[in-house]
């Protein structure tokens, strides 16, 4: 058996996530039945982060195990010509045995994407998230600075979160306006259930002067979810990046999707 590394780049809107669920169109079942007729027999596949309904990605890692002598070549094109369009292998590399996409990963880094314009966007209705109001960039990067480091983000989590502790470290969260789009980029080293998107409504709050900037701050110190702003929409969600050790060899993604 050989375990195999691979990244896939995904359009989430028409998936009800990630994670195979019965009944229901998933980006694991896609790209499961794809490997599997290149393998020629049944492939299983594990991801770095089980991304929800609608959630993007451009830097989705997952490892799969299996018998089939086949090269880098065939996993990516043979696995393109089996999968729709919206969802694309991008590489693929034999790793070492103890590779586990999901827990040998050191980093992971997301990008939430705001149109900020009065007109909303018919191309990228479902690729980005629209705010009419206007919104200020750099209050919101303000804003965020303080949610940066090691901290209890029990306050920007879901009620139903499952993880174990609310702890995570954020190593890098920035806030830079583009054109008409705003963009959030925050990588740590992991991620609570709604994190990314619960951030992103409560600095939407600091953008639109309907909360200052220190109240990122005071809603972290609370503990308390329901003090924290909305969970933003899934739809201008990405998961653009997942860093691993240098030993094992990956190509490293740039983090950004390079869209708008």
């Amino acid at each position: 058996m050989t375990r195999w590394a691979a990244a896939v780049e995904y359009d989430g809107s028409p998936y009800c996530g990630w994670q195979i669920q019965d009944g229901q169109p998933s980006v694991q079942a896609e790209v499961e039945a794809a490997l599997s007729k290149v393998a020629d027999r049944p492939v299983a596949v594990q991801c770095a982060g089980r991304t929800d309904t609608g959630v993007h990605a451009t830097g989705q890692v997952i490892h799969f195990d299996t018998d089939a002598d086949r090269e880098e070549r065939a996993w990516v094109f043979g696995g393109n010509a089996n999968l729709p369009p919206s969802i694309s292998i991008r590489w693929a590399r034999p790793v070492a045995d103890d590779f586990n996409a999901r827990f040998s990963a050191v980093a992971r880094r997301y990008r939430y994407i705001i149109a900020n314009r009065d007109v909303r966007p018919a191309i990228l209705h479902r690729r980005v998230v629209w705010d009419r109001r206007p919104l200020d960039a750099e209050a919101m990067a303000r804003a965020a600075a303080p949610l940066m480091g090691t901290h209890d983000f029990t306050s920007y989590r879901a009620v139903a979160c499952q993880a174990k502790s609310p702890v995570r470290t954020v190593h890098e969260f920035t806030v830079q306006r583009r054109g008409a789009f705003i963009h959030i980029d925050v990588e740590a080293n992991a991620f609570l259930h709604h994190m990314i998107r619960t951030f992103a409504g409560t600095l939407m709050a600091v953008g639109a002067g309907e909360a200052d900037e220190d109240w990122p701050r005071r809603v972290l110190e609370a503990r308390d979810r329901r003090v924290a702003g909305m969970t933003a929409r899934p739809g201008g969600l990405y998961l653009t990046a997942v860093r691993y050790p240098d030993e094992f060899g990956l190509p490293e993604l740039s983090g950004d999707p390079g869209l708008w």
